[in-house]
């Protein structure tokens, strides 16, 4: 076995433990591989091991490496900031954003979805500990943007996103992810059901998956540290 698809099978220990621990439903956290600044072939040992859903953050080499993997059946998350002038390739390469936390964003998505494709699923990026530099909607924002989605048909809206400021010690690090839970519950509707919680990454997931996290964003557990890149989300 190789080391990445043993780190793999090490964090699905986890996320399992965490569910049997936490009383979640069995299987109902899902692994969001983030592969950014890893090369192809770890994709391909990842995706030998039954990993199928992969996050990037630079565009340029996202596209790279999504051109590379055609016809592996791979499902392909963005989760990086979002420049306007960069949305069509975003619409017309992801299956996923993770990261819409402007109007002008969603629009722009919408508007250049391929006809082709199935609707664009998105999330809503929330600042909900208020850390500036991670960029976010606050929770009102993040509200009133979902309610312009509803009437954009090349998107489904799925849910909310966050990058809490890491903490130490479990109560900690569950404080922002409750804040984002109770969101997502005040947000949701029979119109607008949210069905996604994207948050918990390689050192928080246990406390991410405590408060409802349904999709966890995993890098350096599986793929080990991030290699050093000069490649831009532009």
């Amino acid at each position: 076995m190789s080391i990445i698809a043993t780190a793999l099978e090490q964090v699905r220990e986890r996320i399992r433990e965490a569910e049997r621990c936490f009383d979640r439903e069995p299987g109902s956290v899902g692994l969001l591989a983030v592969s950014k600044t890893r090369p192809a072939a770890d994709i391909l040992e990842a995706m030998a091991a039954g990993q199928r859903q992969f996050g990037e953050s630079y565009l340029q080499e996202a596209l790279e490496k999504i051109q590379q993997l055609q016809g592996e059946g791979l499902k392909w998350h963005y989760i990086g900031r979002i420049q306007s002038n960069k949305t069509r390739p975003i619409a017309e390469h992801f299956d996923w954003v993770h990261s819409i936390d402007k109007a002008k964003q969603a629009r722009r998505l919408n508007q250049q979805r391929p006809d082709g494709l199935p609707p664009l699923n998105v999330c809503l990026q929330v600042q909900i500990d208020r850390e500036e530099s991670k960029g976010g909607l606050s929770p009102d924002q993040a509200a009133e943007l979902a309610l312009e989605i509803r009437h954009m048909p090349r998107l489904q809206l799925r849910g909310l996103m966050t990058l809490p400021a890491p903490a130490e010690g479990l109560e900690a690090q569950r404080r922002p992810f409750h804040a984002l839970r109770r969101l997502q519950q005040r947000m949701s509707t029979p119109q607008l059901p949210l069905d996604t919680l994207s948050m918990g990454m390689s050192d928080d997931l246990e406390a991410a998956i405590a408060e409802g996290a349904t999709l966890v964003r995993v890098g350096t557990a599986i793929f080990g540290p991030r290699h050093p890149t000069t490649a831009k989300s532009t």
